[in-house]
């Protein structure tokens, strides 16, 4: 179906709402067309299509969910590791970015993704609702539909809905930051843009000072799915500059950094050319939370998804 394809960019930013994984949401999305077009004499009003797809992709990721039950938990010590002095932070294994380049509107009449409703910190808190209750939150205060449609989607009653929006609230309140204000801006900021250009010079010229110029004393550093997390900029600089440093025996190579975009947040696409190579390749994917022109929290993504955001492969 023509028409259901059409909207296939934005059921993929909603499956990702909903399950916080690219890679997962991108599987949904195709499971959801599918879904379509077996079901596609169902459709008896053209007008109201939009409406029909994101039941039937709401309904596709519930089922996901009930198949692969997952909660937030906090990291866990590793022994011989210095984490810093803060409190461990949350994990999430199968967190991944979202390609802002995917985020754009392709028809007039779409509205552009909100930083709000899509950064790393919203997509971990809503994480911490029941399934149903995050699929009327996105439904109720994300898309703006009546609690009417919310219901219609779901096949509940509005008292139902309007129960589960209830206590969903305040459960996504008690995981999203007392001051929303740094992160609500489209960016990146011009803020933000000075300190990817510091962050990647920084990281080019192995230049220790650098890195801890741009890091608050409290900085966290997590790199889902991986359990290394750090929580404070003398703990993230014990971490990361041995693996700068040319005589250090964890020497990975030298690097080259690429300005890239995540959930409307500043990111670096970071490639390294080990030692006895001529190429740099993919390492990581750096996106960076920014307060006061600091770098607050840097989540570290491994490089599979690089195809998805448009860079390059190697680097020369």
């Amino acid at each position: 179906m023509e028409a259901a394809e059409q909207h296939r960019r934005e059921l993929r930013v909603h499956c990702y709402r909903m399950v916080a994984s690219f890679d997962e949401a991108e599987d949904l999305v195709q499971e959801t067309l599918v879904k379509a077009w077996e079901r596609r004499d169902q459709l008896t009003d053209p007008g109201a299509m939009r409406a029909w797809l994101y039941r039937i992709a709401t309904n596709t990721c519930l089922d996901f969910l009930r198949r692969n039950e997952r909660r937030p938990r906090t990291y866990a010590p590793l022994p011989g590791f210095d984490h810093g002095t803060g409190e461990p932070p949350e994990l999430l294994e199968w967190l991944q970015p979202f390609p802002d380049s995917l985020l754009e509107p392709e028809r007039p009449e779409e509205e552009a993704v909100a930083r709000e409703t899509i950064e790393l910190v919203f997509l971990i808190a809503i994480q911490h609702l029941t399934p149903q209750q995050r699929a009327v939150f996105v439904f109720r205060e994300v898309l703006g539909w009546s609690a009417a449609d919310t219901a219609a989607a779901l096949d509940v009653g509005v008292a139902t809905v309007n129960s589960l929006l209830q206590r969903a609230k305040p459960a996504l309140r008690r995981h999203l930051p007392e001051d929303r204000s740094t992160w609500r801006t489209e960016g990146p900021t011009e803020e933000e843009r000075k300190v990817i250009d510091a962050y990647i010079a920084a990281g080019e010229s192995n230049w220790r000072e650098g890195i801890v110029d741009l890091l608050t004393s409290d900085a966290v550093l997590t790199m889902p799915p991986n359990p290394f997390w750090f929580t404070t900029r003398d703990a993230i600089i014990d971490f990361v500059v041995p693996n700068l440093d040319p005589s250090s025996p964890t020497y990975l190579g030298e690097w080259r950094f690429v300005p890239a975009s995540a959930n409307r947040m500043p990111a670096v696409a970071g490639y390294v050319r080990r030692p006895g190579t001529t190429v740099f390749r993919p390492q990581m994917l750096d996106v960076l939370r920014v307060v006061d022109g600091r770098l607050a929290q840097i989540t570290t993504f491994e490089p599979h998804l690089f195809p998805a955001f448009g860079l390059p492969r190697t680097l020369i």
